[in-house]
């Protein structure tokens, strides 16, 4: 049980570093500081990562089955991932290639 509670930590976690690092870029917020539409999208995220019942058996939602964002929602949350993942070696080097290779991972076990 506790190892599902920090995986679920460890994902809201990424997914607030990247909103944040896209809130900082692309809509000129301080670094410690998200816009309404940013820090909407952060507590979706993190209320749709709470509610997941996958998440014992999936490393991230990119390899999940069900997609359960609200379309508008997974647009936002694309767009954000399409901007700030390649970014996240610079600015959060260790978490970024953790992700990667645990992305890579999964993608070859579900093959």
């Amino acid at each position: 049980m506790n190892e599902i509670k920090n995986k679920r930590e460890k994902e809201k976690r990424i997914v607030e570093d990247m909103i944040y690092l896209y809130c900082r870029k692309k809509h000129k917020q301080n670094k410690n500081e998200l816009c309404e539409e940013c820090l909407e999208l952060l507590n979706y995220a993190k209320e749709r990562s709470e509610k997941c019942p996958f998440m014992e058996t999936k490393t991230f939602c990119v390899n999940c089955k069900v997609h359960c964002y609200k379309k508008d929602m997974r647009e936002k949350i694309k767009e954000v991932m399409k901007f700030s993942g390649p970014r996240m070696i610079f600015y959060h080097p260790i978490v970024a290639i953790s992700h990667v290779v645990s992305v890579k991972k999964e993608k070859k076990k579900l093959k």
